[in-house]
């Protein structure tokens, strides 16, 4: 009898002891899963595919904000560099969202680059994704404030611009009618009309144009763009006039530098600093182009030895239809359209241009740009 109770015991007691270690086993591959899922930075099954199909914004965080996965989009809004969140704004509602535990939708203005004025207003949505993780979303709302602006602005400035051009046009016709038993003055009134007509032309296309820039988002389809390949066009555009009029146009710095941006507009842009350099330098004299970078900011630089500008006049250069000149605008056919529209690619291009100028010495122009490094593979880097 003794007997059968020790060996009962003895069952019981392996039981016991059985049943503890399966216990300390399973406790133990818990915690290692739960460490496995801590250290872990893939994301949830299928939210990946959903961040590549974005159209907009979106990107995802892990709890120390690191950037796990992000759209093409969110790099081009600049929200994201070297994995991190750029902006504290978005920061705060992140902290917010994982604090609460409630989603937040709110709509915020940032600043479109390192620096300028520009501005990008992003109507945001930031919810929780499982307990890890916190999902971004960003869809840019900044084309309904700027056809608000340009409207404004249009009405504004398109009458008083265009009555000029008119009514000299108007004049002329009546003229041009009164001298019709004169060959000669009918000949010299023709041509002042053709004058006149073409600056009404031009003053119409590049409205249309600065329209186009101030009402359409670069970022939201932009390319890495070669900035030797903007310089090359730029001044294949201007070689004629400069050639004819004995200058020297002369290009140096960093070569093989990028942005991410529209090569067209940028390209229009360094073509009017340069048109305006030619426009306002003597003949024989030379105008210098420059491209440098320094922590990620890209610098293309246009110096000439023209006539400067009043240190009165010089913040005001890129306002739109200011004239420095008034008489010499309008024997050069200038609209005061030029450096504004190079103003709003620049700011479109989440960058700032700045302008230095001393009276007889020339004046100097300088685009700074966010340099295209650090893109991350599978976008746009793919292109270089």
């Amino acid at each position: 009898m003794e007997t059968g109770w020790v060996v009962l015991l003895s069952v019981a007691l392996g039981l016991v002891v059985g049943a503890g270690f399966v216990l300390v086993v399973f406790a133990a591959e818990r915690r290692g899963n739960n460490a496995v899922a801590v250290s872990s930075t893939a994301v949830p099954d299928g939210v990946e595919q959903m961040i590549d199909a974005l159209d907009f914004a979106g990107l995802v965080l892990d709890p120390s904000n690191n950037v796990v996965k992000a759209s093409e989009r969110a790099y081009t809004y600049g929200l994201v560099s070297n994995g991190l969140l750029v902006h504290d704004e978005i920061g705060d509602l992140v902290a917010r969202v994982r604090r609460s535990g409630d989603s937040v939708n709110k709509e915020i203005v940032l600043a479109r680059g390192p620096f300028g004025e520009a501005n990008i207003h992003l109507d945001t949505q930031i919810a929780r994704l499982g307990s890890r993780y916190v999902l971004v979303l960003a869809e840019d709302r900044t084309d309904a404030y700027r056809l608000e602006e340009v409207r404004r602005d249009f009405i504004a400035n398109i009458s008083h611009e265009l009555k000029t051009p008119i009514a000299s046009i108007a004049l002329l016709a009546e003229a041009l009618d009164a001298a019709s038993d004169d060959p000669e003055q009918v000949r010299r009134f023709a041509k002042r009309m053709g004058t006149e007509a073409t600056r009404l032309s031009q003053i119409t296309r590049e409205i249309i144009e600065l329209s186009r820039l101030q009402s359409t988002d670069v970022l939201g389809t932009a390319e890495l763009v070669d900035i030797d390949s903007v310089v090359s066009a730029a001044v294949d555009q201007n070689h004629v006039i400069a050639d004819a009029r004995g200058m020297d146009v002369v290009v140096g710095g960093k070569k093989r530098l990028t942005v991410m941006g529209d090569e067209t507009l940028l390209t229009l842009a360094v073509n009017n600093l340069i048109a305006n350099a030619v426009q306002y330098s003597p003949d024989g004299s030379r105008i210098g182009i420059g491209v440098h970078h320094d922590n990620g900011v890209l610098e293309l630089v246009v110096t000439d030895q023209g006539i400067g500008i009043p240190d009165d006049d010089l913040p005001r250069v890129f306002e739109r239809f200011f004239r420095v000149d008034q008489a010499r605008s309008r024997n050069t056919g200038g609209t005061g359209l030029g450096l504004s529209i190079v103003k709003h690619v620049v700011q479109n291009h989440g960058g700032d241009i700045r302008a230095w100028s001393q009276i007889g010495q020339g004046s100097t122009f300088t685009i700074r740009l966010p340099e295209a490094t650090g893109l991350r593979a599978g976008t746009q880097g793919e292109k270089r």
